[in-house]
């Protein structure tokens, strides 16, 4: 089994955002791989990772990142595959620093951002981009997408059982 995305953080403590988009591509049966990767202190490690990831195999990169948050970006611009980038809150500023670093990348060097913390979201939306030639990919998503409206269904027939004195 090869991988298909590659989830790359710039620390492992980025761990706990990360790992949802982890838990997410595994419940899926995407095969993926995880590593820590950072574009100020292991540059040329990133490079190379950029360089060689499409010729391994892999299909989409998902690269979450905080404070400056330039791994994304510096991924994007040394390969041809869709990058994800995830904003991590790492600072004072909640992450929103990490959000504009990501989001403020150059013409030709496109970076899809996701939500501060929203690394389920890009794993959710690396399965979508595989799931464009893949038709069992296609249906898992589908099947999943289903789902969401049946939860919500399920939520709103519990909420008519809680009773109020003033409820209508």
């Amino acid at each position: 089994m090869n991988p298909q995305v590659s989830i790359i953080m710039g620390s492992t403590s980025d761990m706990p955002v990360m790992e949802k988009a982890m838990k997410f591509l595994d419940e899926m049966e995407i095969p993926f791989e995880v590593n820590a990767l950072s574009a100020h202190r292991t540059p040329k490690a990133v490079e190379d990772f950029a360089l060689n990831a499409a010729s391994r195999g892999i299909k989409v990169i998902i690269a979450g990142a905080g404070m400056a948050a330039a791994l994304p970006g510096v991924i994007a611009a040394q390969t041809t595959l869709p990058v994800i980038g995830v904003p991590i809150k790492g600072s004072v500023l909640d992450g929103v620093d990490a959000l504009y670093s990501i989001l403020q990348m150059p013409p030709g060097i496109p970076v899809a951002t996701v939500a501060i913390n929203g690394a389920m979201n890009a794993a959710i939306l690396a399965m979508q981009m595989i799931a464009l030639d893949d038709e069992v990919v296609a249906k898992r998503f589908a099947d999943y997408k289903s789902g969401l409206g049946k939860k919500i269904e399920k939520a709103n027939k519990e909420l008519e059982e809680v009773k109020f004195k003033y409820r209508v």
